[in-house]
């Protein structure tokens, strides 16, 4: 007998939640040029990763109440800026490498993903959430992020100056005695279609990585399971997603790590400065935190700070 249920709309929730890793390790960001060195050039890259993933894993258990970590581990590659060879022809010798190396990629990424993600404009929604924090001193002349499409993390530096006017140095909002000021561009507008910055894509990586994206209350960019055998010839036809490790861990985490070269550094500086001013989903937010607590997991409040690095000497 099927008895019928009652139950009111509002109790439904609203935003759905996502399967948390305790930590979504990335061990790879390369660009055209690094596939263009082949097998040794991925050969190199993981072998300067894999220590300082070894110790990033080893870290993990730290914080976690005693229980083994749930780790994740992700790769992003680059299908934004530039269109180079394809799927079937990168993914293979990508994992062959990995493995080489003693690594496990569970989830491949395509960085055009964290622009458009089946049909949805992620990027454009995560702009449309910017709250620039007001230096002191501001009276609101420049118009904000949303128009310009820079972001900065204090008080710029007067310009046009005539006369007698003082010039004044810029000033990081929160600066500990000297600043570090940083104005990043989010987009330009100068081609047919906008065209999001690196540093810009960074942070919707981030905050995909930490599972506090939704999009009408449902989680965007879903993994798909790869059945490990085919593999299209064109990127735009390959999930922005891909599950390439069936045993894998989710691919959300409460905290992610990037282990990255040198050269990066500059573009996670701006990434940590759009987190900071990025009004994220707050029931999202709100669940993460208390699934947190439910573990035993000191989370930080702020976005920001449950994103890590490790920056080594690499190519």
């Amino acid at each position: 007998m099927i008895e019928d249920v009652f139950r009111e709309t509002t109790a439904e929730p609203r935003t759905q939640s996502v399967p948390l890793a305790h930590l979504s390790l990335e061990i790879g960001h390369l660009y055209l040029e690094d596939f263009e060195g082949g097998p040794d050039r991925l050969r190199e890259h993981f072998a300067l990763a894999r220590p300082w993933a070894d110790a990033a894993v080893a870290s993990a258990a730290v914080g976690t109440a005693g229980r083994r970590p749930r780790i994740s581990t992700c790769f992003l590659i680059d299908d934004y800026f530039s269109r180079f060879s394809s799927p079937a022809d990168v993914v293979p010798p990508l994992l062959a490498e990995a493995a080489r190396a003693g690594l496990t990629i569970d989830y491949l990424v395509r960085e055009s993903g964290c622009a458009v993600a089946d049909g949805f404009e992620l990027a454009r929604s995560v702009a449309d959430r910017l709250v620039e924090s007001p230096p002191p001193g501001s009276n609101g002349g420049r118009p904000p992020a949303r128009r310009t499409g820079w972001l900065a993390n204090g008080r710029r530096g007067p310009t046009g100056l005539v006369g007698h006017e003082t010039w004044q140095p810029p000033e990081e909002t929160l600066a500990r005695r000297h600043s570090v000021f940083l104005d990043t561009e989010l987009w330009d507008d100068e081609g047919p279609v906008r065209t999001w910055s690196c540093a810009f894509l960074a942070a919707v990586w981030q905050l995909l990585r930490l599972g506090l994206l939704r999009h009408d209350g449902s989680p965007v960019l879903r993994p798909a399971l790869w059945d490990g055998r085919t593999l299209p010839g064109d990127w735009d036809e390959l999930p922005a997603l891909l599950q390439v490790n069936t045993a894998a861990e989710p691919f959300a985490a409460y905290r992610t790590c990037s282990l990255l070269p040198y050269r990066f550094l500059p573009v996670e500086h701006a990434v940590m400065v759009v987190l900071d001013q990025t009004d994220v989903d707050p029931e999202a937010l709100a669940q993460t935190s208390r699934r947190a607590a439910d573990e035993g997991i000191d989370l930080p409040a702020s976005v920001a700070e449950r994103a890590g690095y490790v920056f080594y000497p690499g190519p």
